[in-house]
């Protein structure tokens, strides 16, 4: 690895959030929807600073696929943010974009894995990927900063240039330990 790969990787490292944030811009991202969550916090902060962003917070994570499936018609580009936990809240939903073809990008951090405390959270961390599949999505995983940005801008072309439903999780090692 050269030491101008070593920098970007260790940049990212912890920076992350903000390419994956210009990786997003980059897809044309306009909307952004999401329960809030700390993994997502430094993202969820970016686009809602962005006046050219429009933002919504759910109040449950299904609102955000149909939210999603709203703006495609609408000529938008959206992403949905949510933890693990939610995707259980979601999955009838989900036939909706897998049905009607619409394109869909999700972004999921994970619960229930590195470091979980809470074992509320481990069930459903264990089920995301097989029942996100199971629906009928495509599942991609990262567990580093630059597979995650990398992954991202893979997942916004097979999402919005071929009207595919993606799923990424983001490994719960990348975003440490929760702390309460």
């Amino acid at each position: 690895m050269s030491s101008s790969e070593d920098s970007k990787a260790r940049d990212l490292s912890s920076d992350w959030p903000i390419a994956l944030y210009d990786t997003l811009k980059a897809a044309g991202v306009s909307q952004m929807s999401y329960v809030p969550d700390a993994g997502h916090s430094t993202l969820i902060k970016l686009f809602n600073a962005d006046p050219d962003v429009i933002t919504n917070v759910l109040t449950t994570e299904e609102e955000g696929v149909a939210i999603a499936a709203g703006a495609w018609l609408g000529g938008k580009r959206s992403v949905v943010l949510m933890q693990s936990s939610g995707v259980g809240n979601c999955i009838n939903m989900l036939s909706l974009p897998v049905q009607a073809r619409f394109p869909l990008l999700i972004l999921v951090t994970m619960r229930g894995e590195w470091a979980e405390f809470n074992p509320w959270q481990v069930p459903m961390g264990q089920a995301t990927e097989a029942s996100l599949k199971a629906i009928g999505l495509t599942v991609l995983r990262a567990e580093t900063g630059s597979d995650l940005v990398e992954t991202v801008a893979q997942a916004a072309t097979m999402a919005f240039d071929a009207d595919q439903q993606i799923a990424v999780l983001i490994g719960q090692r990348l975003l440490g330990k929760k702390k309460w």
